[in-house]
C-alpha cells in the first residue's frame, strides 16, 4: 500500500464518528481519509513523500457545509460588493462607504447587498438618504437591507431612471415625496422583486472578472471554515448562462468548495415549461464530487413563494398555488428529481403538503430527498406530515437578523421556537442548517452556529429559551453530517472518518471550550478540502499556496476590506471582535473614559469575567484595562 499524501498529527480531532469520536492524527490519500486514530499508529504510515503537518494540540473539526447558500450568484458579484456583515456601528459602516466612494470610478456603483441588519449597529438605525447623498453626491449607492428595503442615493436614482412617471411595481413600493418624486427608498410589500430588479440595472463584471470574483468568494468562505454548500439558485440566476463561471472553475480544478446546485425557475407562469426543459436536458446528480446537480428549487412556482419580510403581514398565497405546484411536482417526480421549496409560514407549508400527499397517492415519494427551506412558523401537525412522507426541513439563521421584527409583530411567545429545531429533531425529521446568504443573512457559518447555541440575534436579543437551544456538538452536526442527506451524499462527507472526503478545518479557537460570546468570531486557521490546503493563516500561513490573484477590478471593495467584519482593513479583525464584545455585553453604560474595551480586558490577567470578584462586580471591563 502506498504512503499517504498528507498526515496531520498532534491534533484534537472531533470526528463526529460515533464509533471513533476522537483522534489525534489522520492520514489522507487521494482526497480521502485512510486512517483516523492516534499519532503512534498513523505516523508509522508516513513515507518519504508524505506531507506531515504538526497541529500542536489544536482542535480539528469536519469542514462546514452550508445547506442553503446562494454561492453561484454571490460569486459573480462578490468583488463589487461592500460587505457590512460583522460591522457593529453605522459610523464604521459609513466610513467604509466613504472610502469606497473615493476610489470607485464612474459609471460603477457602490453597493451593499444584504448580510446585515440595522439592529447590529450601535446606533440601531440605517443611514438616511441625506447621509448617503452627502457621502456620495455623484457615485451611485445602492444599499439592500434584508428582504424589506433598498436605499438609493440621488445618483443611483438617476442611474436607474426612476422618476415621478415611473409606475408602481406589483407587490412593492417606490416611496415618493409630496410632489411624487422618488425619495430613494424602495420597499418590498411583501415581494422583493423591485429591490432585486433595481439592483440588476447596475453594471456587471466581465466574465474574467467574475471568475476572479467567485474565487475570492470561495476563499472568503474557506477562511470561515466552509468546505461545502448546496446552492439554492436565486432570482436573476439563469441556467445555464449564469453557471458558466462556476462550470469553468470546476473544469479547471479550481473549486475550493464542494457544490451541489438546485435549479430555480425564473419566469412566473412559465415554471412548468422551465422544468420540462431542464429535466430533458439535465440529469440529476450529473457532475462530480465538487460540482453536481441536486434537483429543483428553491423556487418551484412563484404562486407558492411566501416572502419572509416580518415587517409586513403574512402574505396569502393565491388560489392557483396548488394546481401550479402539482404540475411541477409531477414532472419532478416522473424524472426522479428531488426538490426544495421556500416556505416561511405554516399556512404555506400545509397547503404544499396537501399537494405532496395527493401526488404521493399516485406515485410514492419514497426515497426522494425533498425538503422545505426555512419553515420558521411550522406547526406540529405539518412536522408530522413531513415525517410521514419522508421529507426534510432545512433551517437557516434568518431569525438572527430579523428576530426583532418578528417579536415586534408576533410577540416573544411566538418567537420562542421559530423555527422549532429541537421539536423537528425529536420527531425524527431530517434537519440541517445553513445561512440563506448572501442577501437575507450573512454567509458567516459561525454566526449561524452561535444562533443555534445561544438563541440570540446578532444584536444580542435572546429569542429562544435554553430548552430550545442546541448543545455545541448537535449544532456542529447540523452543519456537517446532517447536511449530506439534503444533497444525497450520506457517508461521503460530513465526518472525519476513513473513506470519507478529507475535508477539515482548524478553527482559530476551540469551538467546544471558548465562551458562547466568542463563537460568532471564530475563523479558520487551516482549511483542507479533499486533502488539499485551500486556506492557511497564523502558524499555517506558510503552507497555504492557493490564494487567488488580487481581486479584480483594482477598485474592488475586497481589496480594501476583505469580507465579513472588514477583516482586510488594518487591524480589522481585532477591531471587529472588540466591537462585537461591546455589542453583546451586559453593561448598562459605557465608561466615558475607556469605553467598553472588553476584549482587551478579557485577554488580560485580571478575572473580569467572574462577576463575584472585585473587577467583575464593577460591571464594566474597562476598569480592568
Amino acid at each position: 500500500m502506498s504512503s499517504p499524501d498528507v498526515i496531520l498529527h498532534r491534533g484534537l480531532f472531533t470526528t463526529l464518528d460515533r464509533g471513533n469520536p476522537t483522534a489525534s492524527a489522520v492520514a489522507i490519500k487521494d482526497g480521502a481519509f485512510t486512517s483516523v486514530g492516534h499519532d503512534q499508529e498513523v505516523m508509522k504510515l508516513a513515507g518519504p513523500s508524505t506531507k506531515v503537518i504538526d497541529l500542536r494540540g489544536r482542535r480539528v473539526l469536519p469542514g462546514l457545509i452550508d445547506n442553503h447558500l446562494h454561492i453561484i450568484r454571490g460569486g459573480l458579484n462578490f468583488n463589487m460588493e461592500l460587505r457590512w456583515d460583522g460591522v457593529w456601528s453605522l459610523a464604521d459602516a459609513m466610513a467604509m462607504l466613504k472610502k469606497q466612494v473615493a476610489i470607485t470610478p464612474p459609471p460603477q456603483w457602490v453597493r451593499v447587498v444584504g448580510g446585515f441588519t440595522e439592529h447590529q449597529f450601535a446606533e440601531k438605525r440605517l443611514p438616511t438618504i441625506d447621509e448617503l447623498n452627502a457621502a456620495a453626491p455623484d457615485t451611485p449607492v445602492f444599499i439592500l437591507h434584508l428582504y424589506d428595503r433598498a436605499i438609493l442615493n440621488a445618483a443611483a436614482l438617476r442611474a436607474v431612471g426612476y422618476t415621478k412617471d415611473t409606475p408602481e411595481p406589483p407587490a412593492g413600493e417606490i416611496v415618493r415625496d409630496a410632489k411624487g418624486n422618488p425619495t430613494g427608498l424602495l420597499l418590498a410589500k411583501p415581494n422583493a422583486n423591485i429591490l432585486y430588479a433595481t439592483l440588476a440595472k447596475g453594471p456587471k463584471l466581465p466574465f474574467e472578472y467574475q471568475v476572479n470574483s467567485t474565487r475570492h468568494f470561495m476563499r472568503e468562505l474557506n477562511r470561515l471554515g466552509v468546505t461545502g454548500a448546496i446552492d439554492a439558485g436565486g432570482g436573476f440566476q439563469n441556467y445555464p448562462e449564469d453557471y458558466a463561471v462556476i462550470q469553468k472553475l470546476s473544469d479547471d480544478g479550481q473549486l475550493t468548495i464542494r457544490l451541489a446546485y438546485n435549479l430555480f425557475t425564473q419566469k412566473p407562469k412559465s415554471e412548468k415549461q422551465d422544468f420540462l426543459n431542464w429535466t430533458s436536458t439535465s440529469r440529476y446528480k450529473q457532475g462530480n464530487d465538487y460540482f453536481r446537480h441536486n434537483g429543483a428549487g428553491e423556487m418551484l412556482v412563484f404562486s407558492a413563494a411566501d416572502f419572509e419580510d416580518f415587517r409586513v403581514p403574512r402574505p396569502d398565497m393565491p388560489a392557483e398555488m396548488e394546481r401550479e405546484l402539482e404540475d411541477v411536482v409531477r414532472i419532478l417526480l416522473q424524472n426522479k428529481w428531488p426538490w426544495r421549496l421556500h416556505a416561511t409560514y405554516d399556512e404555506t407549508i400545509s397547503r404544499a403538503l396537501d399537494v405532496f400527499e395527493k401526488v404521493n397517492q399516485d406515485t410514492p415519494l419514497d426515497g426522494l430527498h425533498w425538503f422545505f427551506d426555512h419553515a420558521e412558523t411550522i406547526s406540529d401537525q405539518s412536522i408530522d406530515r413531513i415525517a410521514a412522507l419522508g421529507g426534510g426541513i432545512a433551517v437557516q439563521h434568518r431569525m438572527a437578523y430579523q428576530g426583532e421584527y418578528f417579536v415586534e409583530r408576533y410577540g416573544f411567545g411566538a418567537a420562542e421556537a421559530t423555527p422549532p429545531v429541537k421539536k423537528i429533531m425529536d420527531k425524527g425529521v431530517k434537519i440541517s442548517a445553513g445561512t440563506d446568504a448572501t442577501r437575507v443573512a450573512s454567509y458567516n457559518p459561525w454566526v449561524a452556529l452561535a444562533w443555534l447555541v445561544t438563541g440570540m440575534t446578532v444584536a444580542g436579543m435572546r429569542i429562544y429559551p435554553q430548552r430550545n437551544c442546541l448543545d455545541r456538538e448537535t449544532a456542529l452536526r447540523m452543519w456537517t453530517e446532517n447536511v449530506t442527506w439534503f444533497s444525497n451524499e450520506e457517508g461521503k462527507k460530513g465526518r472525519i472518518q476513513v473513506g470519507q472526503f478529507a475535508d477539515l478545518i482548524v478553527p482559530d479557537r476551540d469551538f467546544f471550550s471558548c465562551s458562547e460570546s466568542e463563537i460568532a468570531d471564530i475563523t479558520s486557521d487551516l482549511t483542507v478540502v479533499g486533502g488539499r490546503i485551500v486556506y492557511g493563516a497564523g502558524e499555517f500561513k506558510a503552507i497555504d499556496g492557493t490564494a487567488p490573484p488580487p481581486a479584480m477590478p483594482d477598485w474592488s471593495p475586497v481589496r480594501s476590506f476583505g469580507g465579513y467584519g472588514s477583516w482586510a482593513e488594518e487591524g480589522g479583525k481585532a477591531r471587529a471582535v472588540r466591537a462585537h464584545a461591546m455589542q453583546m455585553c451586559g453593561c448598562a453604560n459605557a465608561c466615558a473614559v475607556h469605553g467598553h474595551d472588553h476584549a482587551r480586558a478579557w485577554s488580560g490577567r485580571l478575572p473580569v469575567s467572574d462577576l463575584k470578584n472585585f473587577w467583575g462586580a464593577l460591571g464594566c471591563a474597562c476598569w480592568a484595562v
